[in-house]
């Protein structure tokens, strides 16, 4: 029987693979969820650096709410994340889910940062 932590990271690494033969020579949006907080960054894979983060920690998601565990809170940072990256002068990313699938927190960052001026 394979377990769920097995199943989560053959997801994840499916998902990689496909983003390695889709991405040219874009950067990687990648998300990280947790029950009480969503993380997302933005890595450039062939210099090996992180352009630009956010998260429900940072002091400047502070000011919009005080809970990271909800759409709203995914939201804000997917905001946040697209406000970064085109001060860093990134426009065009590649979306890295892992072993999340598209839908509730994930999708709301997701549409959020496209709304924000992020193309993926």
């Amino acid at each position: 029987m394979t377990s769920q932590k097995e199943i989560l990271r053959r997801r994840a690494m499916r998902v990689r693979r496909q983003i390695r033969v889709v991405a040219g020579n874009r950067m990687r949006l990648s998300i990280y969820r947790s029950n009480q907080n969503i993380y997302a960054q933005v890595i450039d894979d062939v210099q090996g650096y992180t352009v630009s983060a956010a998260s429900t920690l940072d002091a400047s998601f502070r000011k919009f709410l005080k809970s990271g565990g909800g759409c709203e809170a995914a939201t804000v940072i997917g905001k946040l994340i697209a406000e970064r990256t085109i001060k860093a002068g990134i426009k065009s990313v590649v979306f890295d889910r892992g072993p999340y699938v598209y839908h509730g927190r994930i999708k709301a960052l997701a549409e959020a940062a496209r709304e924000g001026g992020l193309n993926f």
